[in-house]
């Protein structure tokens, strides 16, 4: 999928590194990437319970938050968070995966400075740190591991707990990636004429394009957003494609502060 840069904004390390790219996809749609991209020494992630819910840039805006990307899932209206969640060390309430879903599923672990994405069964005994679960796995060492027709963290066969399948259609998406030194914070358009959204695997094609080694989908739909310097950098939208100002309340947050 070729893409095409629109806007480059890039400072110093101490600076995220913003861009926005037009996305061909296979059947000759396109779509907006929002790519935010923060180096690791510079950078620090936490994990955010928002709470209340509220959409992300009123969130970044009452907690002086500079930049930050939609978390996990959650039960609407209004919570809890979906998966497991943990914040300094300590289990936060949220309503489990489904057996036998809620041990493969993908997560974001991020603990004394270090972030690494992986299966929640792959952290023995309860995890130190930050913790979030979402998924799937869209990258493992450089390789796409979501392909058409594999379910292979149960998303189509647990969708009771969703709205729908996530992982059937296109649709508006949010992901996180590790490349090299950087945390690569990503978010696509959707539901519009001239924004179709993305697949899951058209997303995980997309991140290994962007250097990622490793990269875990996060929450999308109209909660998919992303906030560089406080300000909203995508287009969030409903299923008709109306827009949604500020985008849809979310339950939890990836906060990228500096270091």
């Amino acid at each position: 999928m070729p893409a095409s840069t629109l806007s480059h904004t890039r400072l110093d390390a101490a600076s995220p590194r913003l861009s926005r790219e037009r996305r061909a996809l296979p059947d000759g749609a396109h779509t907006t990437v929002h790519v935010g991209r923060f180096d690791r020494g510079a950078f620090a992630l936490s994990v955010v319970p928002v709470e209340p819910c509220s959409t992300l840039v009123e969130w970044c805006a009452a907690a002086g938050a500079d930049h930050a990307i939609v978390g996990g899932f959650y039960m609407r209206p209004g919570g809890p968070p979906l998966g497991d969640l943990w914040v300094d060390g300590k289990a936060l309430p949220t309503t489990p995966f489904d057996s036998p879903w809620d041990r493969c599923r993908a997560c974001v672990h991020a603990d004394a400075g270090a972030v690494a994405l992986l299966a929640r069964e792959e952290i023995e005994g309860p995890p130190r740190g930050d913790l979030l679960q979402a998924g799937p796995m869209l990258v493992r060492d450089g390789a796409m591991t979501v392909h058409p027709g594999v379910d292979a963290e149960g998303f189509s066969a647990g969708s009771r707990q969703f709205d729908s399948d996530i992982s059937a259609g296109r649709y508006p998406r949010a992901a996180l990636g590790l490349a090299g030194p950087d945390l690569v914070a990503v978010v696509c358009d959707g539901r519009a004429d001239d924004d179709a959204g993305m697949t899951m695997a058209e997303l995980a094609e997309t991140m290994v394009a962007l250097g990622c080694a490793d990269a875990m989908n996060l929450d999308g739909g109209g909660s998919a957003s992303l906030v560089v310097d406080g300000k909203l950098v995508n287009t969030p939208r409903e299923e008709h494609g109306l827009e949604l100002r500020g985008g849809r309340e979310i339950a939890t947050a990836l906060r990228l502060s500096p270091r």
